[in-house]
């Protein structure tokens, strides 16, 4: 692996490393603070549901003998007082409150009630309530009245002593013992958080980094295959692409692959026909400018000594190379735009017999001066086809030209005109000498012209301008052809398909 690739492998490792990592440590941190966080809630409920039938008992035990009010009202004092030093004796987090039926705490020994100044205090009836009606079997956290605002664990009960109502209201975890509490239990699960995560990290971290190498088995494997085909490895594919765990990335990297291999070759194969086109244009070119060049320079060399006639048939010679030239030239010209999709059809409905009919009238001419008969055959009523009529027109001139050429004296050259369920077929036939299998799988290229007549000239432009012609229309044009029997070169139109019939 070169220098390049093994940098964006251990960057991609690295960064796996580093996220898992961050993940590990996030985990870590959200473990400890969720198991303080439930553990205080384990210990809080389960004190609660341990302590829930606690004011029951007191109100049982102290209120038989002696009332929580004296007989002026006031509350007892010194009951409460005694209450509350034999609860602490028993377990200092516990307080002791009288509520009213308002919710009023009325006496607690834990609260200064000799400032006539400080006001009421109250504590919210409804968690005191929802806890009477569980028969504390709920966890419900209820209001510390020592520190107003702040909801810790009770216990509570209702009692009706000699017309007197209210509620023994007892918290049970007082704000010191909380506080004691909380930070035990926060470090001892700190520590035992830290130590856990730690040990979690390093055998995480092992773990993943090991997982990942194997997890990005395949991805490496793509980078080596890629890496390989950039370098120039055109054949090189990434094997069971289907298979591997990056199955989307493995099959498009394939198709893309197939898609630049035959690119390329389809770039080799225009070098290779750019080059015999240079060749056979500068052939073609050359053959009628020698001539051309040649009777210039006879009839000026020679202008004194030659007769009229003479004059006259080397000036012939000299238009009819010069025709040729001209011809050569457009053909070029219209096949490199043609190639080069500069040419857009406008398509539009004609009647293709029409277009047949003025075609063989102007090739009238031509076909009596070869002695070849030239015939129109149609299947009854043509309905119309959508095209371009222009280009049609010239794909129709260069298979008759092309048909003429090759059509012996005394032949016949035939343009068929047949309709189907969607298309109008278009045929030309000739009864020339026919082309081989081997030529037949050529002659639409350019510059690829049969061997049918070695002494007929031409270009070679002629059907592979058809070709493009046809490819602009979305069909084809096949040939039909043995040896010795003529040949029929045809392709399909679609129909005219008039909106709503």
């Amino acid at each position: 692996m070169n220098t390049q690739g093994k940098l964006l492998t251990n960057r991609l490792i690295r960064k796996i490393a580093i996220a898992f990592f961050l993940l590990v440590i996030i985990m870590g941190v959200s473990y400890i603070f969720t198991s303080v966080y439930l553990t205080n809630k384990h210990f809080e409920e389960r004190s609660q549901k341990l302590n829930a039938e606690l004011a029951n008992h007191l109100i049982e035990e102290k209120f038989q003998g002696d009332s929580p009010f004296l007989s002026n009202g006031e509350v007892n004092k010194p009951l409460f007082g005694d209450l509350m030093h034999d609860m602490m004796a028993v377990n200092r987090a516990i307080e002791v409150y009288l509520l009213s039926l308002e919710g009023e705490v009325l006496y607690s020994v834990v609260l200064n009630h000799d400032n006539p100044n400080e006001p009421s205090r109250f504590v919210d009836l409804d968690p005191v309530k929802t806890f009477i009606e569980s028969n504390g079997q709920r966890y419900i956290l209820g209001d510390n009245p020592r520190n107003p605002g702040e909801k810790t664990i009770f216990s509570t009960a209702a009692f009706n002593h000699e017309g007197q109502e209210g509620y023994i209201y007892i918290v049970l975890a007082s704000q010191e013992i909380d506080k004691v509490s909380s930070a035990l239990i926060s470090s001892y699960f700190t520590r035992l958080g830290i130590g856990a995560s730690i040990i979690t990290m390093v055998f995480s971290l092992f773990l993943g980094l090991t997982s990942f190498w194997f997890l990005t088995k395949n991805l490496r494997s793509i980078i080596h295959t890629v890496r390989r085909f950039r370098e120039g490895d055109l054949n090189v594919r990434i094997q069971d692409a289907e298979k591997t765990d990056l199955s989307v990335l493995a099959i498009n990297f394939n198709e893309m692959a197939d898609t630049i291999e035959k690119n390329m070759e389809e770039i080799k194969s225009v070098d290779v026909l750019r080059r015999e086109l240079i060749a056979n244009v500068s052939h073609d070119l050359r053959t009628p400018l020698s001539i051309i060049n040649g009777y210039i320079e006879t009839l000026q060399i020679k202008k004194n000594e030659l007769s009229d006639s003479e004059k006259d048939k080397y000036l012939d010679i000299i238009k009819e190379s010069s025709e040729k030239l001209t011809r050569l030239v457009s053909q070029l010209f219209e096949y490199s735009k043609l190639e080069a999709k500069l040419v857009e059809p406008h398509k539009e409905p004609f009647a293709i017999s029409d277009l047949a009919f003025d075609l063989l009238s102007k090739y009238e001419v031509l076909s009596k001066e070869k002695n070849v008969e030239i015939n129109l055959s149609t299947e009854g009523s043509l309905p119309l086809v959508f095209a371009d009529i222009s280009l049609v027109e010239r794909a129709l001139q260069n298979l008759l030209d092309n048909a003429l050429k090759f059509t012996p004296s005394g032949g016949q050259v035939t343009l068929n005109l047949t309709s189907n369920m969607d298309n109008v077929k278009v045929g030309i036939s000739d009864t020339g000498p026919g082309i081989s299998k081997k030529d037949q799988t050529v002659i639409f290229d350019r510059y690829r012209q049969s061997k049918r007549n070695t002494s007929q000239e031409g270009a070679g432009l002629g059907l592979a301008i058809v070709k493009k012609i046809m490819e602009l229309h979305n069909t084809t044009i096949q040939v039909i052809s043995s040896a010795n029997e003529g040949s029929t070169f045809f392709f399909h139109l679609p129909k005219y398909h008039v909106s709503g019939v």
